[in-house]
């Protein structure tokens, strides 16, 4: 009787590890494919794909619950990139997530009309923009992804998107 019942638990346990190892290996592969998709996309971390970034957009596409042409920074070439990876039909970037740049772009400040409100610094996804309450503030063109979202709040309107090439 013990015999059958260790025999019993040994098949049960030996079933619920074959049941469970397919699961564990997926969420390893799908961990790689979103940190594929990851690496495609241009890490603006702009949201105007509806996402709060790229990772949590190349974690919808890896799941299938986003498309490929939901990032205009990306532009063609990263929709055609991800279509490749994923095996789905190219297809342009929607016009609803934003207009895909014709070139690279940089915020740029007025430095003698900022008011020093600070408020784009909060919202610089890259911590591009430096400054302090009060001073002036200038962007790190570098690290600027040309998100814009450094423009809206602005009281000013002392921001401007110029082209990554005269970064003056």
């Amino acid at each position: 009787m013990i015999l059958a019942l260790l025999v019993t638990a040994a098949l049960t346990a030996l079933l619920a590890a074959t049941l469970l190892l397919p699961a564990q290996l997926s969420a390893a592969g799908e961990a790689r494919l979103i940190e594929r998709i990851d690496a495609l996309l241009p890490q603006t971390q702009c949201g105007r794909c509806t996402f709060a970034g790229c990772k949590p957009y190349a974690t919808a596409l890896a799941r299938g619950e986003a498309d490929i042409n939901q990032c205009p920074p990306g532009g063609p070439s990263t929709m055609i990139a991800l279509a490749a990876l994923l095996k789905r039909d190219a297809r342009p970037v929607d016009p609803k997530f934003g207009v895909v740049p014709e070139v690279a772009t940089v915020a740029w400040i007025d430095e003698p009309a900022c008011i020093g409100c600070a408020k784009c610094i909060q919202v610089c996804p890259v911590d591009a923009i430096v400054g302090a309450s009060k001073f002036m503030h200038t962007v790190i063109a570098a690290q600027c992804t040309g998100c814009e979202l450094c423009i809206p709040p602005c009281p000013v309107d002392c921001i401007e998107m110029r082209p990554a090439a005269a970064r003056a």
